[in-house]
C-alpha cells in the first residue's frame, strides 16, 4: 500500500515463505538456504524495508540513535552559532552510518534529567552526549545509574567514570590576556557565561591568574547568559563605569557583536577607544565591521570526536578521555594598542 511501512509479513508474502524464514534471513541466522536468504534480502531491499528501532530495542538490540539535550533558553539557542558548528561535526561523523541524532531542547535541569530517564526507560537511544557541564553536575551520576553510555563535552574529572572530550580553554585565555597586555591594556573586563558552568569557572580562574602574573591594574569578570541582550547590557555597564576597561573579552561571539553596537551608541571607536575579543570565531566575527578578533576553537572536531567515542563505548570499548586540538587566537581589526593617558 502506498505510504505503508513494509513489514516482515509483506516480505514473507512476496517471497512465498514463512515469517520465521524471513526473520532468519534478515538477522543472518541459520535456518534457511543461501539461495532463499539472498532472495529474501533482495525482496526486502526492493520493498524498502528497514528494521524498526522500537522493535529492536524491545528485544535488547540497538536503536541506532544517540541523544543530545541542550538546556538553553530557546531565544539564546536560536542565535548561538556554537551549537550549529557542534551539530555539524556530529552529523559529519554520523554520515554514512545507520545512527541518527535525537535532539531535545529543555528549559531547566529537571526537565533535562527527566528526558534522560524517559529515553532510558523507552530504549529511545543507545547513548547520549552531555554538553555545558556544570559544577557538581547531577547528569554524570544519573547516566551511570541508568547504565546509559555517555560522553561529556567538557574537561576531565576524577569523580566519575564518564568519558570526556575536552579543549584546553586555559591555554586560550592566557594567550588572550598576554596579547592584550602586550598591546598595553592594563584594564580588562571579561564578560563570562553563566557561573554554574564548569568551563566558565575554568576560564575565569585562568583569566585572573594570568592577569595577576602580568600585573594588570584591573581584571574584572561579569557574568551574562550568552544572549545579545545580556552582552550589550554588561558592555554598557562596563564602559560607563568610573574606570572603564580598555579591552573586553567575551565568552561567545554573539555578545561580542552586540558590544560593537554599544560602542557606537556611546560614541566610542573600536579599537581606538576599546578593544574587543570574541570566543568561538563563527562567521559573525568576520562579517561585522570592524572584524572581531576571536578565539577559534575546534568545535566541529569536538562533536565528531565525541560521536566516535560514544559509538565505541556503545560497541563495548572501555571509556577514555580525548583532548582535541588547542584553540588559537585570531587577531583582527577589533583589537589595537591601548590609548596612553
Amino acid at each position: 500500500m502506498p505510504g505503508k511501512r513494509p513489514t516482515i509479513s509483506d516480505i514473507a508474502r512476496a517471497a512465498g515463505v514463512s515469517i520465521g524464514a524471513v526473520s532468519y534471513a534478515l538477522n543472518n541466522r541459520p535456518g534457511v538456504s543461501d539461495e532463499t536468504r539472498r532472495r529474501i534480502l533482495d525482496i526486502a531491499e526492493r520493498l524498502g524495508w528497514a528494521p524498526s528501532s522500537v522493535a529492536r530495542s524491545l528485544t535488547g538490540g540497538q536503536t541506532n540513535a544517540v541523544g543530545l539535550v541542550v538546556d538553553r533558553p530557546a531565544r539564546v539557542l536560536g542565535i548561538e552559532p556554537y551549537f550549529m558548528q557542534l551539530i555539524s561535526g556530529i552529523q559529519e561523523a554520523l554520515s554514512g552510518s545507520p545512527t541518527s541524532l535525537l535532539l531535545q531542547v529543555t528549559d531547566n535541569t529537571d526537565a533535562e534529567l527527566a528526558t534522560y530517564r524517559q529515553w532510558s526507560a523507552e530504549h529511545r537511544v543507545d547513548g547520549v552526549l552531555l554538553v555545558d557541564l556544570r559544577i557538581e553536575d547531577p547528569r554524570t551520576e544519573l547516566v551511570q545509574q541508568l547504565g546509559l553510555p555517555a560522553v561529556v563535552l567538557g574537561e576531565p574529572s576524577d569523580t566519575d567514570n564518564v568519558a570526556r572530550v575536552w579543549t584546553d580553554d586555559e591555554v586560550a585565555i592566557v594567550e588572550v590576556v598576554k596579547y592584550l597586555a602586550k598591546l598595553g591594556h592594563r584594564r580588562i573586563t571579561r564578560v563570562a557565561g553563566p557561573s554554574e558552568f564548569l568551563h566558565t569557572r575554568t576560564r575565569s580562574r585562568a583569566f585572573c591568574e594570568a592577569a595577576e602574573r602580568l600585573g594588570l591594574d584591573q581584571a574584572h569578570i561579569v557574568t551574562a547568559d550568552y544572549s545579545d541582550e545580556s552582552g550589550a547590557r554588561m558592555t554598557r555597564r562596563a564602559l560607563t563605569s568610573d574606570e572603564p576597561p580598555s579591552a573586553l573579552v567575551f565568552d561567545n561571539d554573539v555578545m561580542a557583536v552586540a558590544a560593537l553596537g554599544v560602542t557606537q551608541e556611546l560614541g566610542l571607536s573600536v579599537p581606538e577607544d576599546v578593544s574587543l575579543v570574541a570566543w568561538d570565531d563563527s562567521t559573525l566575527c568576520e562579517l561585522v565591521r570592524p572584524a572581531l578578533s576571536a578565539v577559534r576553537r575546534p568545535i566541529a572536531e569536538h562533536g565528531a570526536t565525541a560521536i566516535r567515542m560514544l559509538t565505541d563505548i556503545i560497541a563495548g570499548e572501555t571509556p577514555h578521555d580525548a583532548k582535541t586540538s588547542d584553540p588559537e587566537l585570531i587577531p583582527r581589526a577589533s583589537t589595537g594598542p591601548a590609548q596612553r593617558h
